[in-house]
């Protein structure tokens, strides 16, 4: 088979699965749909690099992963600084204290993660966090990525990722705390 030949056939066989995994990296289909054709220029362009030692979808993957990662590293970059007035008073005092009060649930574990609401929930409290945060949360807990490979990824410090996640998982908090515990 020719090289366009090949490169049609993955094209049809693995769009499916590259876009899944690529809606799940970046959260918005649009952008997604945007770096799933990136990858298959990619693939394209470096087609002579590709040596067949792992499966086609292997390959492609890891040539999202690394556009994933130009895209966040980039728009991490991009934004402007999260203004954190919410939380904190002008001498750097908590607000509101209730974010170190302790959810009355009697079974957390067992019965918020088998609840779709709950977790349709905190899907939409994580899409609210600034792509600032959300991108290392998203990193850290759920590709499960160790926070050396975070930092280096997004080119920050160690002692940055651990302030965003812990300023993520307040804002994580009251969003759940106004949006679920509220309403229980």
């Amino acid at each position: 088979m020719t090289k366009n030949e090949v490169l049609k056939s993955w094209v049809e066989q693995y769009s499916g699965p590259l876009l899944t995994r690529a809606v799940y990296l970046l959260s918005n289909r649009t952008e997604a749909e945007d770096m799933v054709q990136d990858v298959f220029l990619a693939a394209f362009s470096s087609y002579d690099s590709f040596e067949g030692k792992s499966q086609p979808l292997t390959w492609l993957n890891a040539i999202l992963n690394r556009k994933a990662a130009d895209f966040y590293r980039k728009k991490y970059k991009s934004e402007p600084r999260i203004n954190l007035d919410h939380f904190f008073d002008e001498t750097g005092s908590w607000k509101n204290n209730d974010v170190l009060n302790d959810w009355n649930v009697s079974d957390p574990e067992s019965e918020l993660l088998d609840n779709k609401d709950f977790n349709k929930m905190l899907e939409e409290c994580l899409e609210d966090l600034p792509s600032r945060w959300k991108i290392p949360v998203k990193m850290y807990y759920l590709q499960e990525k160790k926070a050396p490979e975070v930092s280096q990824e997004l080119q920050i410090s160690a002692t940055n990722l651990w302030k965003i996640l812990q300023r993520s998982r307040m804002q994580l908090r009251e969003c759940l705390d106004n949006n679920w515990f509220a309403n229980l």
